[in-house]
């Protein structure tokens, strides 16, 4: 009979850490379901809203002062992608040596898709 209720015992114990650990893999989600990382995108503009074909887009990152470049096409856009959502950047464009103003992209702004038409003074 004692032999019966310690397996029974080591059946319960073996239930209850099972359940715990259960708890604890719904609590951390998966690698694979968090963003890989933020994405910077917009449109580079004059004043009149038409795009700039051939502007250049400048992204620092705040922490270590790299600098990553876009060359927009014919459309005007830029896109940044898996950016580390946990650094400043500030961003900003040049065409034909007049420059937009530059814009920072904070770390605490949660949305995973940022959006920032740069338009720059052509006259």
């Amino acid at each position: 009979m004692n032999r019966r209720r310690s397996v029974t015992a080591v059946i319960a114990v073996a239930c209850a850490l099972l359940a715990v650990l259960s708890a604890v893999a719904a609590a951390s989600p998966d690698k694979k379901d968090k963003p890989v990382g933020r994405l910077l995108l917009g449109k580079v503009l004059d004043q009149a809203d038409n795009p700039l074909p051939d502007a250049v887009v400048y992204l620092t990152n705040n922490r270590t002062r790299a600098i990553k470049t876009y060359i927009v096409g014919a459309d005007g856009t830029y896109r940044f992608p898996a950016l580390v959502a946990t650094v400043d950047y500030e961003v900003y464009a040049q065409y034909k040596g007049h420059k937009s103003e530059t814009h920072s992209v904070s770390q605490f702004d949660e949305r995973s898709q940022v959006y920032l038409d740069l338009k720059i003074d052509t006259r």
